[in-house]
């Protein structure tokens, strides 16, 4: 498994005792950082950018991201709801498939509701009729899959053979886009600009045809805008270039940009052991609090891991899956129980993904202000979260 880059920025200075065990520390001024970076890119080329609530759904911070974005991207009812309920600005919703019965009330939140298939869409024109003859202001996109493969895993390629996401391009037909007032892609994970210029040179040709009809293109998530190395002028040439190019407004709809690097995860050693390699339990489970680690595989990086020859401890979770470990590392401090730690970059998507499974219990959040220090705990989990889960 490989590492997972972290920046420990304004978290090499907090003392991780100040919060209870397992907890989630976000710091509001990287995310603020973080909006400005995506505030400027959107004045700059003159188009808009949505929060996408899949990746990084804190609303306490809401309106932090609503001084810099123009509204939330969603990914069915709840998220429509929770965006209408907290987030300023526009809705956007996705999904690759509606319930019919949910499909009035996302009509009713979302400025744009976006369809897998334009036989999706077909189905629920009558809804989509009603919801405009009763002073909805619904603009209808189609996903469409641009069958441009750039992931290093596929299943984290909305390209890979197979994929259910998306409309295949190659068979988008003019009947296909009677009734579409926009067009949306979603291509990318965790990367830089040359994919999506590839991407949009084959969208290009695709949807050329069409450029008198489209109202906007929605160029989807995975842009990892803020992180230091991304090509931001060259991003912004192209946002310019397909804007004047296709008369559209142009979206995007970050997530994992939004948070990169803005939270840890703290834990604490319970137990230690020896059975081939050093062994240590903590209160952090993968499967319970960072998924990501099972499912993509990756290793997250520690906030002031040893970078020496001594032998590291494995570590995994409270949890009886045998596979719930997490990785080896080297701690920055004696591997005794009690010891605390911290993993890095750990906002985005493992606070949204996070179980109770085996009743393990759920990280704290908590909000810190690095410039100021002002730290709040914005949410505690109790028994009765588990309890009431399932009865």
């Amino acid at each position: 498994m490989q590492t997972q880059a972290g920046d420990p920025g304004a978290f090499a200075h907090f003392d991780l005792s100040r919060v209870e065990s397992p907890a989630f520390v976000v710091d509001a001024v990287k995310l603020r950082a973080n909006c400005q970076v995506l505030a400027e890119i959107r004045d700059e080329a003159d188009i808009k950018v949505l929060a996408a609530l899949k990746a990084f759904s804190m609303h306490a911070v809401a309106p932090l991201l609503g001084e810099y974005l123009d509204g939330a991207t969603c990914s069915g009812l709840w998220e429509a709801r929770l965006a209408s309920e907290y987030y300023d600005g526009e809705i956007a919703t996705y999904s690759p498939a509606y319930k019919p019965d949910e499909l009035e009330e996302i009509c009713r939140l979302s400025d744009h509701v976006i369809f897998n298939s334009p036989t999706q869409m077909a189905r629920a024109a009558v809804i989509l009729e009603h919801a405009r003859h009763t002073g909805g202001d619904v603009n209808v996109g189609l996903r469409i899959n641009p069958m441009v493969q750039t992931g290093e895993v596929a299943k984290y390629d909305p390209s890979a053979p197979g994929s259910r996401l998306g409309f295949p391009i190659d068979q988008l037909t003019e009947e296909h886009m009677q009734g579409v007032d926009g067009i949306h892609f979603h291509n990318l994970c965790e990367q830089t600009f040359e994919p999506l210029q590839r991407t949009w040179d084959r969208v290009f040709d695709a949807i050329e045809p069409f450029f008198g009809q489209l109202k906007w293109i929605n160029m989807g998530g995975g842009h990892h805008i803020t992180r230091a190395d991304y090509e931001r002028d060259a991003l912004i040439q192209l946002l310019k270039d397909a804007r004047e190019d296709t008369g559209a407004e142009i979206y995007l709809e970050p997530g994992e940009a939004i948070a990169l690097d803005a939270g840890i995860l703290v834990g604490t050693l319970l137990d230690t052991g020896f059975n081939e390699v050093p062994i240590g339990i903590t209160d952090v489970s993968a499967t319970c609090h960072m998924p990501d680690v099972l499912e993509a595989p990756y290793r997250p990086a520690m906030l002031g891991e040893l970078q020496d020859e001594s032998v590291p401890i494995r570590l995994g979770g409270p949890s009886c899956l045998a596979g719930d470990v997490i990785g080896d590392y080297r701690l920055p401090v004696k591997a005794d129980p009690g010891a605390r730690f911290a993993f890095l970059d750990q906002a985005h998507y493992s606070m949204v993904k996070t179980n109770t499974f085996n009743g393990v219990q759920l990280p704290s959040i908590w909000l810190w202000d690095s410039e100021t220090d002002n730290l709040e705990c914005v949410k505690r989990f109790e028994y009765e979260d588990f309890k009431d889960r399932l009865s």
